[in-house]
């Protein structure tokens, strides 16, 4: 990697100054972290074992479970390992790969959200071809195509990144970022700056607008349904998408789309940890809580491991 500046280290400023909101920060991120994880790591585990939850819609909610993680992961845990060894430094290296890494999940969430979107439109609107068309090698064509789109919305971005000069060391974030990295620049940052944006209005435009016409269709066909049951039943299986669909582009649409991305990045940090930690955290309740098959499943599974540990 090259890099003709002076600065080799960053100095990532984190959430606060005070120590006691640091600690309240630690265990609220903390707490919230494991929370996710554990969450979403029962949803993929009920999905494997689980003989009913075989269709496409559960493996693209497995395949969603595990990048919650990988984007969670990538953001939280270096975080907290700062603050709780006092080292709040990072190198360039691994600043850019903190991002690239972070814009990759987060980039092929987006995508996935779309095809989920598409995976409901069959499911409702063609049910009888359902099992036809989303059949396994599509849904793994569909998974493969959501992370090849988003490592061609970062690549461009990084190639050009790494060629630019720093003059200051100091990140006002708690993890690497594009918008405090380019005000740390030196370089002339304008046309990284309008790729920025152009990259992140094109993919949230792109995914938004397959998901707008799919429910588009959903909510035709749900109301020509004749029975008030029908629709609620229809209703029901889309519903969680749609929460879902609502805070992930709520919060990234606030963070990223924007005239400069050397605007001030203090008022993100709160929308991050909204976007890093607390989304993915209400994930996997959102899905699990409104999901029948799913809470059966998770009660099935419950009830074999008590007969096991009475068994025995």
């Amino acid at each position: 990697m090259r890099n003709h500046s002076a600065v080799t280290m960053f100095i990532l400023l984190g959430l606060t100054n005070d120590p006691q909101l640091e600690i309240f920060f630690f265990i609220f991120l903390f707490i919230s972290y494991m929370l996710s994880v554990i969450g979403n790591l029962t949803i993929i585990s009920l999905i494997l074992v689980d003989s009913h939850l075989k269709t496409a819609m559960y493996f693209f909610l497995q395949n969603f479970s595990f990048l919650e993680i990988s984007f969670t992961t990538a953001c939280v845990p270096p975080y907290l390992y700062a603050i709780s060894s006092g080292d709040r430094t990072i190198t360039i290296k691994a600043c850019f790969s903190q991002i690239f890494f972070i814009v990759l999940f987060a980039a092929t969430d987006f995508f996935l959200l779309a095809v989920m979107s598409y995976d409901r439109y069959v499911a409702i609107c063609k049910p009888l071809y359902y099992v036809t068309i989303m059949d396994n090698r599509v849904c793994r064509n569909l998974i493969l195509s959501c992370w090849v789109s988003a490592l061609l919305i970062i690549l461009p971005l990084l190639g050009l990144s790494l060629h630019l000069e720093f003059c200051d060391s100091v990140i006002d974030h708690f993890y690497c970022d594009a918008s405090p990295l380019l005000k740390n620049s030196c370089s002339d940052t304008w046309p990284i700056e309008q790729l920025v944006i152009v990259c992140a209005v094109l993919t949230f435009i792109m995914t938004l607008v397959c998901i707008v016409l799919s429910y588009i269709y959903i909510v035709r066909t749900i109301l020509r349904l004749p029975s008030v049951e029908q629709r609620k039943k229809a209703f029901s299986t889309c519903s969680s998408h749609m929460i879902v669909v609502s805070i992930m582009y709520g919060s990234f649409i606030f963070l990223y789309v924007k005239p400069s991305v050397k605007d001030e990045v203090a008022i993100n940090k709160a929308v991050s940890v909204l976007a890093v930690s607390v989304a993915p955290l209400l994930n996997p309740f959102i899905y699990t809580l409104r999901n029948k098959q799913v809470k059966q499943s998770f009660h099935d599974i419950l009830k074999r491991l008590a007969f096991l540990s009475q068994k025995y």
